[in-house]
């Protein structure tokens, strides 16, 4: 089911009545597992099959960890369930890596062959994410919280299903702790709900994606094989800025979007993005862009590896092997660990030359300079995402170069302007510490709802949805 959706505005607002309706207060939880469960099976019944199989995974280890009488015990059950979840994971997304769908359903076995044609399951990257986070919260103790759930399985079960299942991050985040969830689940008031936070969060999130990102989709198209041919080195440069606006808005949008959701049931998700676009560096992208995915993939992986403890080229090679592994994670392509392989070697690089060029120099010149060189990198990474197919990725750049020329249509780059107008007044108004008070706010909002009414474009699926 699309944010974006008619079906879903009917099945929020069901689902929010439900919710706070005064005589089902004591099952405020329920209330949201069904609904997500719901949510999740809407197009695809059959994939709430592998979902649950995910809960029952992560919920069973999680407190077989927490109930374990020894360390020893503890690690082999929670090594278990990182291992279990991680194959799940890797048999569902990636087996068309090595197996050919064509081949596939040459075979005859009902349930084998059921099982190795099902579609990439929604939102399987996200919510094994989340299971891991627990189980490796629960090992390392991070929270006190997670102990009252010892002598209460029931209880634990619950909770645990409605973190990994909660409508509003099933599909593509953000990526939750689970130290920073669990204690927010408790009953919930309709008087205690930040108005203001959900409504601003979801009008802009819903302004980015249905008013920019889905009709610059019309737009970027002509980035594809064999259409890219046929434009100059301008033109290219254009759609590659427009393309880099598109999937900041499509993402952002969403991110938005679930944080206005989750705040009117009275959860509180962390922020994604913090206008990654204003970057100077590479790793101070990866700081404000996807941020739950950096900080899981730093406190779960890099961290683990040695992080840069252990020397320079220690931290390289941990740097390429999260990056790529970030990548992977994206998709089952290969484009996806190459664009992963870009941002690491992009990160060892500028960690090596960090001194010379990132340090030192703060005149405004400097820093525009580096922010057009972090947005340029950006942006070339970004054609791993918009074309997977790796010979199209270079067929793309070397017209780029070869197309030399100022010739363009000009209906294209003014669109791709005007669509981008909006994000970097979005970004300059964070530079220059603008801030609305409550009635230029609400001026503003009802001009994007307007927007939004009116100039939405063609309905396209979230880009993250993919993963």
């Amino acid at each position: 089911m699309d944010f974006t959706s008619g079906d879903f505005f009917v099945f929020c607002t069901v689902v929010f009545f439900l919710y706070y309706i005064p005589v089902l207060h004591k099952w405020q939880q329920l209330v949201l597992i069904a609904a997500s469960l719901v949510f999740y099976a809407w197009q695809a019944p059959i994939l709430l099959v592998l979902l649950a199989c995910s809960c029952l995974i992560s919920s069973w280890s999680s407190y077989g960890v927490l109930t374990a009488n020894n360390s020893s015990g503890r690690i082999r059950i929670a090594a278990l369930g990182v291992v279990a979840n991680l194959m799940v994971l890797a048999f569902f997304k990636y087996k068309f890596l090595f197996f050919d769908p064509s081949q596939l359903r040459a075979i005859h076995a009902g349930w084998t062959r059921t099982v190795l044609l099902l579609p990439l399951p929604i939102g399987i990257s996200f919510y094994t994410f989340h299971g891991i986070s627990l189980l490796v919260d629960c090992y390392r103790g991070k929270s006190d919280f997670f102990e009252q759930y010892k002598p209460n399985f029931w209880r634990h079960i619950f909770d645990t299903l409605l973190y990994l299942v909660f409508f509003p991050q099933l599909i593509a985040g953000p990526i939750v702790k689970s130290k920073d969830f669990f204690p927010q689940i408790q009953i919930k008031r309709f008087t205690q709900i930040n108005w203001d936070y959900a409504c601003n969060s979801m009008i802009v999130g819903f302004f980015l994606k249905m008013v920019i990102a889905n009709n610059m989709q019309d737009q970027t198209f002509w980035m594809n094989a064999p259409y890219y041919k046929a434009h100059s080195t301008l033109n290219l440069s254009i759609l590659l800025i427009g393309y880099s606006v598109q999937i900041f808005a499509d993402f952002a949008g969403y991110s938005l979007i679930a944080l206005g959701l989750a705040a009117l049931f009275g959860y509180r998700l962390p922020e994604n993005f913090n206008f990654p676009y204003i970057s100077q560096s590479i790793a101070e992208f990866w700081q404000r862009w996807h941020i739950s995915l950096s900080s899981w993939l730093r406190d779960y992986l890099y961290i683990p590896l040695g992080g840069n403890r252990k020397g320079m080229l220690r931290t390289y090679l941990n740097l390429i092997i999260v990056m790529f592994l970030g990548g992977l994670w994206h998709g089952a392509a290969w484009s996806f660990a190459i664009w992963g392989l870009w941002h690491g070697v992009g990160l060892c690089v500028e960690r090596f030359f960090f001194k010379i060029f990132f340090v030192g120099a703060s005149n405004r010149v400097m820093i525009m300079l580096r922010v057009l060189f972090v947005f340029t990198f950006v942006s070339f990474g970004w054609l791993f995402f918009k074309l997977q197919n790796f010979s199209d990725v270079i067929g793309y750049v070397s017209a780029l170069i070869t197309h030399l020329g100022w010739r363009f249509d000009p209906a294209v780059p003014w669109v791709i302007f005007l669509l981008s107008l909006p994000v970097i007044i979005y970004h300059l108004a964070y530079i220059l510490c603008i801030k609305l008070t409550m009635w230029p706010r609400a001026i503003l909002n009802g001009i994007l709802l307007f927007f939004i009414i009116t100039n939405a474009g063609p309905n396209v699926a979230f880009v993250y949805f993919q993963f």
